[in-house]
């Protein structure tokens, strides 16, 4: 029996759909280290479960799997799909001595300024970027692209803290308010303009064995700075041709020279108004935003369990035969505090509802999120990208989230 650890700070539905495919598997005993014990259906899910007081500490992660491995036996892996997890699960396996993505490797996709630098030392193209831990730097960096720039943690993940600085006295407040100093550099970047996709793979043995590609209307950055938009991402079906092909080779090259072994990988990238592309940056675990879900949908497969043949078993089930456009929409609207009310439902399922594949409506009462992924989704799928994207419009223009 193959013990395969599950590392979570808290047990939320998105994340144990990742754990259930893992346990799903032949011949494996499924073990968790968690803040929180899972409730519910999912209350069996582990064989065994150790909590720590900080699922992000590494520390105490190491010594719950020391526990788990005295009571257990030998480890065979160690997982989990956090971005802010990758550089920790790392330290994990190499104190056991268990395969997988080193700290060192994990720290190339976590570190935004260090992955850039190694991208551009292959040669590929990325956002200009500076960390910033003095003013002086700051100077630098807006002498060399100008404004506006884009500041950021460099372990930043999906837009949180992230601001367009269109001044100098924009920058000089931000850089005060999170305390930018050489202890703790903020990264500031070129503000990349152009039409903004996602690029994912399925990587065994350094090899990239499957990818997938979206298109983000618009751009997440702008969501974010526009509290009324909803946001949409559409996977066109057919990803094939030479309309692609330059974003397809500089997808498998970023994995190949950030040293991916094994995993999925997440990347967001530009395609800029002059055809050129320009990498945003990369992540070494599945995406978030439904995207697994819709690359399932688009190819007729179960992309978790993709996910855990890939982590557990080193194997891969495909090829995978892109049969759909799928896309899905992220419910929001203005305002502040609880979802009041959800309009224009019943009007949306008589104009689109034939290819809603999924739906979760904002509920009343809920707090609102400050995520560009909303209070809600709303997946479709169909063999024509046109009708996907046609659908989507439809959706935003006519539900509407009131707080």
């Amino acid at each position: 029996m193959r013990n395969v650890v599950f590392v979570a700070p808290f047990p939320l539905d998105t994340t144990l759909r990742f754990a259930r495919a893992a346990a799903a598997l032949g011949d494996v005993r499924m073990l968790g280290i968690m803040q929180e014990a899972p409730r519910g259906g999912d209350a069996g899910l582990f064989a065994d479960l150790v909590t720590v007081s900080d699922g992000l500490d590494a520390g105490q992660l190491v010594a719950a799997a020391r526990v788990l491995e005295r009571r257990h036996g030998p480890i065979h892996r160690v997982l989990g799909i956090l971005e802010a997890l990758q550089v920790q699960l790392g330290e994990v396996r190499r104190a056991l001595g268990v395969p997988g993505t080193s700290p060192e490797t994990a720290e190339l996709f976590r570190d935004k300024a260090r992955m850039k630098d190694e991208l551009g030392r292959h040669g590929l193209p990325c956002a200009r970027h500076r960390l910033l831990r003095s003013w002086h730097d700051a100077e630098a960096l807006i002498a060399e692209v100008g404004l506006p720039v884009v500041l950021k943690p460099p372990a930043g993940m999906g837009c949180k803290a992230t601001w367009r600085v269109r001044s100098v006295d924009e920058l000089r407040a931000a850089l005060a308010a999170i305390h930018a100093s050489p202890d703790n550099p903020a990264l500031a970047e070129e503000l990349l303009v152009g039409r903004e996709h996602s690029f994912e793979t399925v990587t065994i043995g350094g090899q990239v064995r499957f990818h997938s590609l979206s298109r983000y209307y618009p751009t997440p950055l702008e969501v974010m700075e526009t509290p009324w938009i909803q946001w949409v991402c559409v996977l066109p079906r057919d990803i094939s041709g030479p309309a692609w092909a330059d974003a397809v080779e500089l997808g498998v090259r970023a994995v190949t020279a950030l040293g991916l072994d094994t995993g999925f990988t997440h990347m967001e990238w530009f395609r800029r108004d002059d055809g050129s592309l320009a990498i945003g940056e990369i992540a070494a675990r599945p995406p978030g935003a439904h995207i697994v879900r819709m690359t399932g949908l688009a190819h007729d497969a179960d992309m978790y369990r993709a996910w855990a043949r890939a982590v557990v078993d080193d194997a891969f089930d495909g090829p995978f035969v892109r049969r759909y456009a799928v896309g899905c929409a992220y419910l929001r609207g203005v305002g502040r505090g609880r979802v009041l009310r959800v309009t224009g439902v019943d009007r949306a399922q008589e104009l689109v509802g034939r290819l809603v594949v999924e739906a979760r409506l904002p509920e009343p009462g809920a707090q609102r999120s400050d995520s560009y992924e909303g209070d809600g989704h709303v997946i479709v799928r169909d063999p024509d990208t046109e009708v996907v994207t046609a659908a989507m419009k439809t959706i935003i223009e006519t539900i509407q989230v009131q707080y």
